[in-house]
């Protein structure tokens, strides 16, 4: 189900129908990352009918520090938008503009924190990253002072720097003369959405929607509104807030200076709740696995917030829309590894052992195993379900028989082992074994790193055929705004299966690759404590 269980108001969906798009109309979506701005544009039966993407820069101005322009965010993002839709029209034979898009749908990297004067639209300082860990130290000393408890009950969330509330909070204590501009109403806070929105509608609309709001530490994930303990807390000017919007929904139009006609933003989630959507993970129990510049492995826990035992987070996952004259909202477990992909750059970028990225199965593949070395790459701290700001990046096992191959195929384990770390939480806190993982993002098209997931899970792994579920997602709820799609059940019939990989190794191998990996993990977390 995709809102639910079935119930007068929300029946099951079996044999609703679908409402099929012109053939020249399509949903667009913005999917807004870490690294890089994409706009694709899906028809009907959620294919891919264009696709343009851009990187923009990284800015890292003191260790543990992660910035972005996000005026440059904003200027990809509408670059690429223009591209998709040209590349559609040419698609067609036809003008720019004659193609038509129905609605568009919004899906963001989290966390990330962009404060902006409302009179200009211009940002008052660089974005903080979710990645960035400069208020671990703040963080802290809200656990020391007890309030991490009253933290997780009310935001689902654990108190760490990883989210929008410290960030924030930085900013105001930090930019000089902003905290007096943001208690007088002249400054607007959003994550990535609501900055897309802001500048989308020239400023007519400042929203976010609830799944992105369930990851700031300002919002109650259970009456889905700002907190006023919790802005008192993090010392907040209510002022500053984005209204919550359900994440499928006309939220506003785009201006038609932007891209020729005022298009409706209709859908708005997080990248992971997007992708959790777009995998078709309807049904409580099912489990998705995002594998992009980190790792978020989601599980559908259906309409109730399930409240971990095992450090994972209760997020909500999407607000659908109005159905019988109520909203359903779905929630999920979630689990989050930082470095993923983002490690494969690090070989790229940091070793300089590979010259793409694309190169690095091969180079893993060329040797059987690692040698026994293990890269931990907290190189940005670990997520869950450590949680510890100041682990830091470690390569251990090294022999002078270890190659740069062993290195490669090394990140790449450590990949599969942080989400293998996940799935066990999510086992524990569910109280039910999974069955399989679904996956997507750009790493998922790496075979090899596919069966060493499924190997070291013990459970199949499932890569469906449309991997850019992230986006697939958001048009998917945009759509289900606008009647392009009923329900949950026209979705489920389009996902379909490319490749399930089957685990290889037996019972206590992987256990014994699992405990040595934890042993890694311990070097890792040990480092600052005995460091001087």
């Amino acid at each position: 189900m995709v809102f639910g269980p079935p119930n007068k108001k929300n029946p099951s969906p079996a044999g609703i129908s679908q409402v099929t798009l012109e053939s020249m109309d399509y949903l667009l979506a913005l999917d807004q990352g870490t690294t890089s701005s994409r706009a694709i544009a899906f028809d009907s039966h959620g294919r891919v009918a264009a696709l343009a993407q851009r990187e923009f820069a990284q800015h890292f101005p003191k260790p543990g520090w992660v910035e972005h322009d996000a005026a440059e965010i904003w200027s990809t993002q509408l670059e690429v938008a223009r591209e998709c839709l040209q590349k559609l029209s040419a698609e067609h034979g036809a003008a720019y503009g004659s193609v038509k898009v129905r609605a568009i749908g919004i899906t963001n990297q989290r966390e990330t924190t962009v404060l902006w004067e409302r009179a200009t639209g211009r940002p008052v300082a660089r974005a903080i990253v979710w990645q960035d860990r400069r208020t671990t130290p703040r963080c802290e000393a809200l656990r020391a002072a007890g309030k991490a408890g009253l933290i997780q009950r009310k935001t689902g969330l654990v108190l760490d720097s990883y989210f929008s509330a410290t960030k924030l909070e930085w900013l105001l204590e930090h930019v000089p003369g902003v905290r007096a501009r943001a208690e007088a109403g002249e400054l607007a806070f959003g994550t990535v959405d609501s900055w897309l929105i802001w500048n989308l509608t020239g400023g007519q609309v400042h929203a976010t929607d609830a799944s992105n709001a369930s990851r700031t530490l300002l919002m109650d994930i259970r009456t889905l509104q700002w907190d006023d303990e919790l802005l008192h807390l993090f010392n907040i000017p209510r002022a500053v807030l984005p209204r919550i919007v359900p994440s499928s929904g006309i939220v506003g139009e785009v201006l038609p200076k932007w891209l020729g006609e005022p298009i409706p933003i209709a859908g708005v989630a997080g990248d992971q709740q997007a992708a959790t959507f777009g995998q078709a993970c309807f049904g409580v129990g099912m489990a998705k696995n995002t594998y992009g510049t980190g790792c978020f492995m989601l599980m559908n826990t259906g309409t109730a917030a399930v409240t971990s035992r095992n450090r994972l987070l209760s997020t909500v996952g999407w607000q659908g829309p109005e159905e019988g004259g109520e909203r359903r909202t779905a929630y999920c477990l979630e689990g989050s590894v930082f470095m993923a992909g983002a490690t494969i750059q690090w070989l790229r970028d940091g070793l300089g052992i590979i010259d793409s990225a694309a190169e690095v199965e091969a180079l893993a593949a060329s040797v059987p195993d690692t040698g026994d070395a293990f890269l931990v790459p907290a190189f940005t701290g670990l997520g869950a379900p450590d949680w510890d700001g100041r682990a830091r990046g470690t390569l251990v096992g090294l022999t002078r028989g270890t190659t740069r191959a062993h290195i490669a195929r090394a990140a790449l384990e450590a990949i599969a082992l942080q989400s293998a770390d996940l799935f066990g939480a999510m086992t524990r806190d569910a109280g039910i074994a999974l069955t399989e993982l679904r996956v997507d993002g750009g790493a998922s098209r790496n075979d090899l790193l596919m069966q060493m997931q499924a190997d070291f899970l013990g459970v199949p792994v499932v890569r469906p055929k449309i991997t850019e579920t992230t986006a697939l997602g958001a048009a998917y709820l945009a759509g289900l705004a606008i009647g392009v799609w009923s329900g949950g059940a026209a979705i489920t019939q389009q996902w379909s299966v490319d490749r399930r990989f089957e685990p290889g190794l037996t019972e206590p191998a992987r256990r014994a690759c699992l405990d040595r990996w934890r042993e890694a993990v311990a070097r890792s977390r040990g480092w600052a404590e005995e460091s001087p």
